[in-house]
């Protein structure tokens, strides 16, 4: 039984921060944050605004969309690592906030829970899913799976300038009209890191950057010596010699906690993939120097970094192998269309992924490429640590959603935040009813007694 993507839909908060003022602000140099990070504007909740209104607005707008009714949806999920309640889940949030268009007791016959593991949850959350309807115990229901996360930093810290805001909710089932999944060629890789992480009772992450990326990079890339492994064992696609599987990848979406983290995730695999391979000789004189090797044979993430010597020499490698124009043609190719949406909105921790889905299928249609039949990989990485790497294909009835799809249009008009406006929200001195925008047609937080207040009680309203 097939199963996928039916439709996707986001809400983002139109509340930004641009990166000019910020740097600016902080006294740093714009280009680091626009050219160096891939980083333009970064979305900012409003005071009256959090992680489960995001998914409830998120999943509003999809139902509409697609004129479903509660009894449509058989499941509904919500990945986050922005979770408020350590033991009441954001998806029991979310169907009480929708069961305030579409009834008290809507949605009671629909199973979900929250799932947990930094970004890559929401891959979790899809896997589990659609192997829901391929068992056949979906019976002709939808599952709606919503990746909603507020990725906030320390103020001064070196991950403020990462910070962004959204939801995307993917609408699943058995016929599927943007992408149908590959089955049986999942692939996962896990280990017990330290490398990202939030205590309880901190609203801000401990991040440990540059390992953190490094780790990233590792895990997907053993998560896709797996799938390679499933891709050739279950007949899927037949790698020929002097190819990789990446050939066989039209588009690839990367996890994207900035925008520019993908381009360097990409090179990695590239590298990874190329260096068995004829090409890689030309490659390398292209380049003019050899691929540098760490001079600890461990090869661990701390010995690598340490390496001074070697991280300069492989930093100079790797700029130097991205300007070749084999790189160039994947990266162009597979790619760039994938980073735009992350550019304007910033870091969505587990919806960066899909945001960045999102954004190729729209700008890659713009181009006149016709999507049908193409196959596309996913690269999901959640720190703690685990990477997943997985693949499907673009349907035929796929131009049906994508021609409408216009990102500037479902945000809506934006409002510029100050740098004095920026603080007061950072730092959680508004209150609800002080909030700078007053939607309507959507959910938002509202003020609430002392007394429920104390219980940890939180109240939405959906204003008309």
């Amino acid at each position: 039984m097939a199963a996928g993507i039916d439709d996707i839909a986001i809400y983002i908060p139109r509340l930004y921060i641009d990166a000019a003022d910020f740097a600016n602000a902080r006294g740093l140099d714009p280009v680091k944050l626009q050219k160096g990070l891939g980083v333009s504007q970064m979305a900012i909740v409003d005071a009256n605004q959090d992680p489960a209104i995001l998914a409830a607005n998120a999943c509003l707008k999809i139902m509409q969309k697609n004129k479903l009714s509660p009894e449509d949806i058989g499941r509904l999920y919500v990945s986050t690592e922005s979770s408020f309640d350590e033991s009441k889940a954001m998806n029991s949030y979310v169907i009480g906030m929708l069961e305030q268009v579409y009834g008290q007791g809507a949605f009671e016959h629909c199973g979900g829970v929250e799932t947990k593991f930094a970004c890559v949850s929401g891959s979790y959350a899809l896997y589990d899913n659609t192997n829901w309807i391929r068992a056949g115990e979906a019976e002709g229901k939808h599952a709606l799976v919503v990746v909603s996360d507020i990725a906030k930093y320390d103020m001064g810290s070196s991950g403020e300038m990462t910070q962004g805001a959204g939801a995307v909710v993917m609408l699943l089932n058995d016929e599927p009209r943007l992408l149908a999944f590959d089955p049986r060629v999942t692939s996962t890789s896990i280990k017990d890191e330290y490398d990202f992480y939030r205590p309880f009772g901190k609203e801000t992450p401990i991040v440990h950057g540059q390992y953190s990326n490094m780790l990233y990079m590792i895990q997907v890339r053993k998560a896709l010596e797996a799938y390679k492994k499933k891709v050739i064992s279950s007949k899927l696609i037949n790698i020929e010699p002097g190819e990789t599987i990446l050939d066989h990848m039209d588009y690839i979406n990367m996890h994207l906690p900035y925008s520019n983290m993908g381009k360097k995730a990409l090179a990695y695999l590239v590298r990874h993939e190329w260096r068995q391979l004829p090409r890689w000789k030309k490659v390398l004189q292209e380049i003019g120097m050899d691929e540098p090797i760490p001079k600890d044979p461990r090869g661990t993430i701390e010995s690598v970094l340490g390496d001074e010597e070697f991280m300069a020499k492989d930093h100079e490698f790797t700029k130097l192998f991205t300007k070749t124009p084999e790189y160039q043609e994947v990266y162009e190719s597979k790619l760039a269309s994938s980073l735009i949406a992350s550019s304007m909105i910033g870091n969505l921790y587990t919806a960066s992924l899909y945001l960045g889905f999102r954004s190729s299928l729209e700008f890659e249609y713009q181009k006149g490429i016709h999507l049908e039949g193409k196959r596309i990989g996913f690269g999901s990485y959640g720190s703690g640590s685990s990477a997943m790497v997985f693949s499907g294909v673009v349907q035929p009835e796929f131009e049906e959603i994508v021609k409408n799809m216009n990102l500037e249009a479902e945000i809506g008009d934006r409002r510029r935040l100050t740098w004095e406006e920026y603080e007061e929200l950072h730092e959680n001195k508004l209150s609800p009813e002080e909030s700078m925008l007053h939607s309507k047609k959507e959910f938002s937080l509202v003020n609430v007694k002392t007394e429920t207040e104390s219980r940890g009680e939180r109240r939405y309203v959906y204003n008309e």
